[in-house]
């Protein structure tokens, strides 16, 4: 059997293990501690999002943005249909009801003129949301200056899920990070991101009160006194000094990763561009994708596969490949346990339909892409 390709595999380096084998040396295994300190000092300075905590969970940061914002039972979230469900549940965890908004086909994000016509109805309705939540999808970043301008004639704040957007930018080159701009930003380091910790997260905020609230909350909500003292909930959200260490470590080669995303994206492209019933996800003239995966769309009627077999074949050579998100609307927790309302729907279902992520990972040589792209094409061939 070949050796198994997976979809977007952990790139581990030296520096890395220096930094843990640091919090060892140091004694400061659990919670806070100076690797702690410094992941998240380094992590502002290299976003230019002037505060930020470092979490155990991206989930987590989007919990404490969503609590800090006021966000309750009977209030409204206006979320991203095509997005991990990580996203959107804490609306959920808070009471909230969601409101999820189609992409459009420029970005895979969020249609802003959906979102605009979206805030035009609940105002007439006397109902604004507590927040948008838009997803840089795949390390994209949404159209943030339409969104936060809608959003900004309204009043409504937004949390942008950046949590796949480590390293993408928007605005001219280099632009801005992205999040960059939003009341706050939402970052996940799990084991597939373009950057991981093995697991955890940031919030990052240019609001220093936010941010000082959610590392209160994120501690268990514990008094500055010597005993321990609780005037209300919190929660034990905070990310370990051992994983602070890797994220320095992947954070310090972040660059060179985005460049080598990119450079397999590229050579996908160059592979199978010209394959009838073929496109690639597209990337929008106002900023620099990470191309954290390599997205493509397959029209069974020209390849003669369908997304579906095409992933099949894949699976056969022992390779990893994953369908695109299915939109939030679709799955049966928001059709029945939680309803939720959707705003369009048919752009993020033809993209679930016909899309397909190929793996991507760093370390991928280039007998590996050469693998991937021959059983895809194979697979095409063969129907």
């Amino acid at each position: 059997m070949n050796k198994r390709i997976f979809l977007s595999p952990p790139h581990m380096g030296a520096l890395e293990q220096q930094f843990v084998w640091d919090a060892f040396n140091s004694n400061y295994i659990a919670p806070v501690g100076p690797q702690v300190d410094a992941f998240e000092k380094e992590f502002s300075e290299y976003t230019g999002i002037r505060h930020c905590v470092a979490l155990s969970s991206g989930t987590a940061a989007m919990h404490l943005a969503l609590k800090e914002l006021g966000v309750g039972p009977g209030d409204e979230v206006i979320g991203s249909t095509l997005t991990f469900v990580g996203s959107i549940s804490p609306a959920v965890f808070l009471g909230a009801d969601l409101v999820l908004v189609d992409c459009d086909r420029v970005s895979w994000n969020m249609d802003p003129d959906l979102l605009a016509r979206e805030l035009e109805q609940a105002k007439e309705r006397g109902q604004l949301p507590k927040a948008v939540v838009p997803t840089d999808l795949y390390g994209q970043c949404a159209d943030y200056d339409r969104i936060f301008a809608v959003c900004e004639r309204f009043g409504v704040p937004v949390v942008v899920d950046a949590a796949e957007a480590m390293g993408a930018r928007y605005g001219r080159r280099p632009g801005l990070h992205a999040g960059k701009g939003a009341k706050a930003a939402v970052f996940s380091f799990n084991g597939n991101k373009i950057m991981t910790t093995s697991g955890g997260g940031m919030l990052a905020s240019d609001d220093k009160a936010l941010i000082d609230r959610a590392r209160f909350l994120s501690q268990q909500a514990r008094e500055p006194v010597p005993h321990y003292e609780h005037t209300e909930i919190g929660f034990n959200y905070r990310m370990s000094n051992v994983l602070a260490g890797i994220g320095r470590g992947q954070l310090a080669v972040l660059d060179d990763r985005v460049q080598r995303r990119r450079e397999i994206f590229e050579y996908y492209r160059q592979a199978l561009e010209d394959v009838s019933g073929i496109e690639f996800m597209p990337e929008a003239d106002y900023g620099t994708s990470n191309r954290w995966l390599t997205v493509i769309l397959i029209t069974p009627e020209l390849f003669s596969a369908d997304r579906e077999a095409v992933r099949l074949a894949l699976e056969a050579e022992n390779i990893e490949s994953r369908p695109v998100w299915k939109p939030m609307h679709l799955q049966p927790v928001f059709q029945n346990t939680h309803p939720c309302r959707v705003v369009g729907g048919e752009v993020s279902e033809d993209l679930f339909t016909r899309g397909l992520c190929l793996p991507s990972g760093t370390a991928m040589t280039t007998q590996d892409l050469d693998r991937v792209i021959h059983t895809i094409l194979g697979a095409g061939f063969s129907s």
